[in-house]
């Protein structure tokens, strides 16, 4: 009787542990993140129903883990710093003074102007990914081009907007060099 792929991409995670472990450790940068995609993956796989059989199970679980660690990773790019929490919070109920208007005002016209800035295509990931929120794979098979592209793509826009608003702000406040803040 031929085992169950639910059974074989068990037995495949029990057998091959280590080697899978030390490899997903590489991928991620650590062995902790490498541990705890692998529960997650031990959990998902009981949850499954039955498979047919899978020709390359290795490959099969190794791609899982992938995903779940991908998973993590938006999951914990969507969680707010404290620091955001504790400006949220300290926010006025009041109305916005004119000065405050101003500011904004300014900033928003800043911003515009660092995405017009931006090559069409990186304005247009750019924009796909925060405003719309769309997944990053989705841009990727709107645009014809992998994922890490997306996500250089996207970083590339975040590094020139906020080197561009570090500008601005340096300028209206004086200050001879842009400060970064690392929260």
């Amino acid at each position: 009787m031929k085992e169950s792929g639910q059974a074989v991409l068990l037995q495949t995670l029990l057998d091959d542990y280590g080697p899978l472990r030390s490899r997903l450790a590489r991928r991620l940068g650590s062995p902790d993140a490498a541990d705890e995609v692998l529960q997650e993956a031990y959990l998902r796989l009981g949850r499954l129903d039955a498979l047919d059989t899978i020709q390359h199970p290795r490959s099969y679980l190794f791609r899982i883990a992938l995903n779940i660690a991908a998973d993590r990773r938006r999951s914990e790019a969507r969680r707010l710093e404290r620091s955001e929490v504790e400006l949220l919070l300290q926010v006025d109920n009041d109305e916005l003074d004119p000065e405050r208007i101003a500011a904004a005002r300014s900033s928003v016209r800043g911003l515009a102007q660092a995405l017009a800035e931006l090559p069409e295509r990186r304005r247009a990931i750019f924009l796909a990914a925060r405003t719309e929120g769309k997944p990053i794979s989705e841009i990727a098979d709107r645009f014809g081009i992998s994922t890490r592209m997306v996500e250089r793509e996207l970083k590339q826009a975040l590094d020139h907007c906020r080197a561009r608003l570090e500008i601005n702000l340096s300028q209206t406040f004086g200050s001879g060099r842009p400060t970064a803040s690392r929260d």
